[in-house]
């Protein structure tokens, strides 16, 4: 009886027809196997393809990504994967909102990569009380010219932190949706763009519920991404520590990358290679999400998209011309779990969104893509 491994958890199991459709790891659900003995061979053939997928002496965007992650990492103890999405957002043109109890520095994060590039940076503090003109900005009448004048508001800059946006009144929520969207403001009956690249990184507390307007269905589709930092390891808080000794590191925090420089990569990103198989992969997965049994709210069109970018935007940052299922399953946890919706009786049964979507991910087949992408 043949012998086969999981490629997800890695144990060995028999199966009495390698050539039987829809093969299942008996641990942990997953259908991705290989045969035991030719373990060394796949591995062999991947090193390989990563070898045909990196581009020769790196892309530009890999470089600056580098140089973005390495500024941001003297801030930032120990979240390597979270600068990274961060990053791969901001690359892709979408927007961060980072979710997670106060001081684990998610407003850190925001100061650290706005003083990484030589940006525009403003931070809107979200109360109660806040108007969406304070976020817009109003017109003022001037006496000298006897005419009223547009005072923009925070909104006009390239990186803009919603600091707690969740305790913003959904009207002023509502006044960040057409700048996230189209990168415009409408005030007044008149439209003014934004200087590129607008960047939002919003940021809120899901534990305290107090006085705050939970963010709807459709806002939450905005962000690209939903991320949570969490508690840092023991060791890296103790670096932490040391490196707070004498003073904060970002007031020392030098500009490596330029607004035309995230321009150029995010055009860059646009233009990586995505085969129709990953493409019919993605789909799959978010007709996934519509159909399975414990969700009542699956993933858009919009979802789709986003997934597809942020895909397209992880092989970019890893110096790759090129998109593979892996780029995808690797974002798909942090472009979906925001956007699906669980039935309030399966949330009875203590089921959550993470682990309804790591199924989903294990019980959708991958595609087998070639050793070496087409080339461009």
């Amino acid at each position: 009886m043949p012998t086969l491994t999981c490629a997800y958890c890695g144990k060995p199991y028999p199966a009495a027809n390698l050539l039987e459709k829809n093969l299942v790891c008996p641990h942990c659900g997953s259908k991705n196997v290989i045969p035991l003995h030719q373990t060394a061979e796949v591995q062999a053939a991947l090193a390989q393809e990563q070898a045909a997928r990196r581009i020769a002496g790196d892309s530009q965007t890999a470089q600056i990504a580098g140089r973005l992650i390495a500024n941001i990492e003297k801030v930032i103890v120990g979240k390597y994967n979270e600068i990274l999405l961060t990053v791969m957002a901001y690359f892709a043109d979408g927007h961060v909102l980072l979710e997670d109890v106060p001081g684990v520095a998610k407003t850190m994060l925001a100061r650290a990569l706005s003083r990484s590039i030589g940006c525009d940076f403003k931070r809107l503090q979200c109360t109660p009380d806040l108007l969406p003109n304070d976020i817009t900005g109003s017109s003022i009448f001037n006496p000298k010219t006897t005419e009223f004048e547009f005072r923009p508001g925070p909104l006009f800059t390239q990186i803009l932190l919603a600091d707690e946006i969740n305790r913003a009144t959904p009207r002023a929520q509502a006044a960040l949706l057409e700048a996230m969207a189209e990168r415009k403001v409408t005030a007044d009956g008149t439209n003014y763009e934004l200087t590129p690249p607008f960047f939002l990184i919003a940021t809120q507390n899901p534990i305290d519920h107090e006085g705050t307007f939970p963010l709807p269905e459709a806002q939450l589709d905005r962000f690209l991404v939903r991320l949570s930092l969490g508690y840092p390891q023991f060791e890296n808080e103790v670096a932490m520590l040391e490196r707070l000794k004498v003073q904060h590191p970002i007031d020392d925090l030098e500009s490596v990358a330029t607004a035309e420089d995230i321009l150029g990569c995010q055009a860059a990103v646009r233009q990586i290679h995505a085969d129709e198989k990953v493409i019919r992969y993605i789909v799959q997965l978010i007709q996934a999400t519509r159909e399975h049994y414990d969700i009542r709210l699956g993933g858009s069109p919009r979802a789709s998209m986003s997934l597809l970018r942020c895909a397209q935007s992880l092989a970019a940052i890893q110096g790759y011309d090129f998109v593979t299922p892996d780029d995808v399953k690797f974002v798909a946890p942090f472009v979906l779990q925001h956007r699906v919706i669980l039935r309030p009786e399966s949330r009875l049964r203590k089921i959550t969104v993470q682990s309804v979507v790591g199924e989903i991910l294990n019980s959708v087949p991958v595609p087998q893509m070639p050793s070496v992408a087409p080339a461009q």
